[in-house]
């Protein structure tokens, strides 16, 4: 990146030799943040509820709070990010998203503290769409796949290990500490991109047509979220996404959704976006359905169980950086796909287990579905990435992101819902195997198509300007 101007960041091209690592790691560490504060909060629930006194169903918006507005805004703030000076956008929004964190840590009555986590998921929604073109703004296109694996692994990661974190903290510091645990990550953040990013153009604020679009697609998307909420206690609720289709669809031919929809129509996304979403709901499924059933119906400890799941993230740990650095050297789609077959193939073993589970054969199974989830997070997002229009990059970057968070609110959902709908015998069985079939989805969805068109590249070389030859 070069300091030519305002315009200079939005180019994404870096002087050769001139790669920012220190700036993709910046990246990697805000998507941990973002993403560990959308389950870290939640062992805290019964404490926030006796510490403010209110209900435990009312404490619950400290978690729905931050949740909504960070879905919802997500695409009206893409195509907001595409105008505007990418230095500037990443210390407003992680200085915006530190100070929220503080202020509800000192919430002294409830409305305060949502009203804190509201303002927090608006932030966290900008740094949600920032961090993948941080990433791939900051190394030569070659590098892409390296890059982009850093937050592709680490968001992942910070879901994953929430509750456990959020745990300790409970245990021995209460309630206020799981929001400022955030804060050290930001100023961090705030000093790395000071000193390593050269100075651009200011924030301009959003015109009234970004409001009004941010309007539609928050109540849109806010009714699909409260059906898959309200799902588990019946199914009959799902029936209320049909309200969702107004809004959204009013947004999607005006003016705020058309170029949307043109960005993946032009570099031929939607299929990946597909992958991405059934992966993040496979996932999230079988997250959701081993730790329940390994403590509740296997009288597994808790401790055990924590460390059973762990094998999951240590796997998607170990593995994420090699997936970056494969994709830059056969191709980010054939490493994609492989990492998607073997996610599939670790929660497809996990169905034969029957009722009586080891700990031990459970664990291996995730550490081989972590391993794949690893593989596949880095390429898919450089793939992703690397085909959007330059000048539609955030756009693209809040689809995907619109999509994993779609996925890890649908998987737990439907899973609960084919548990109750199957009974208590094979109720596991059959949330373990709607996991395991989404899963199975992303990989023929990932896969070249018979006929693919030429604007989609195999590599992240040089990607963005293939998706426009």
């Amino acid at each position: 990146m070069t300091n030519d101007g305002p315009g200079a960041e939005q180019t994404g091209h870096i002087p050769m030799g001139e790669d920012r690592w220190p700036l993709v790691a910046v990246a990697g560490v805000l998507a941990f943040v973002a993403m560990l504060d959308m389950n870290i909060v939640n062992v805290a629930l019964a404490d926030i509820a006796d510490g403010l006194r209110v209900s435990t169903a009312t404490a619950q918006w400290a978690v729905l709070g931050y949740q909504l507005p960070v879905v919802a805004l997500l695409l009206p703030v893409g195509r907001w990010l595409d105008g505007v000076a990418l230095r500037s956008a990443v210390l407003a929004a992680t200085c915006g998203f530190g100070l929220c964190s503080a202020l509800a840590a000192a919430a002294p009555w409830m409305g305060w503290l949502i009203a804190a986590r509201l303002m927090q998921g608006a932030f966290g929604a900008v740094l949600f769409v920032l961090m993948p073109v941080l990433a791939l703004r900051s190394v030569r296109p070659e590098l892409r796949g390296r890059a982009m694996s850093v937050p592709a692994t680490l968001g992942p990661l910070g879901a994953v290990i929430g509750p456990a974190v959020g745990g300790m903290l409970l245990d021995h510091l209460g309630w206020r500490s799981v929001f400022l645990v955030k804060i050290p990550f930001c100023v961090l953040a705030l000093v790395v991109v000071w000193r390593a990013m050269p100075r651009d153009g200011g924030l301009r604020a959003p015109d009234r047509r970004s409001v009004a679009d941010a309007l539609l697609v928050a109540t849109g998307v806010a009714i699909v979220l409260l059906a898959l909420t309200l799902a588990p206690d019946g199914p009959a609720w799902l029936l209320l996404v049909l309200a969702a289709v107004p809004p959204l669809w009013w947004w999607l031919r005006g003016p705020g959704g058309r170029p949307v929809a043109g960005a993946l129509r032009t570099a031929g996304l939607f299929r990946a976006h597909g992958a991405v979403l059934t992966l993040a709901a496979g996932f999230a499924a079988m997250h959701y359905v081993v730790a329940l059933h390994l403590q509740r119906d296997n009288g597994v400890s808790a401790t055990t169980t924590g460390l059973t799941v762990l094998a999951f993230p240590l796997g998607m740990g170990m593995a994420g950086p090699l997936g970056g650095r494969l994709a830059d050297r056969y191709g980010a789609r054939p490493v994609a796909v492989t990492g998607a077959a073997l996610t599939a193939t670790g929660l497809l073993l996990l169905l034969p287990l029957g009722d009586g589970w080891a700990p031990l054969d459970v664990a291996w199974r995730l550490a081989l579905a972590g391993v794949g989830l690893g593989l596949n997070g880095g390429p898919t997002q450089a793939l992703v990435m690397g085909a959007a229009p330059p000048e539609r990059v955030a756009t693209v970057g809040a689809t995907v992101q619109l999509a994993r968070s779609l996925g890890f609110t649908l998987g737990p959902a439907l899973a609960t819902a084919a548990w109750g709908l199957t009974g208590p015998h094979e109720g596991v069985r059959a949330a373990l195997a709607l996991a395991a079939i989404a899963a199975c989805l992303s990989v023929p969805l990932l896969a070249p198509p018979g006929s693919r068109p030429a604007s989609v590249p195999e590599k992240t070389t040089d990607a963005a300007s293939a998706a426009h030859d």
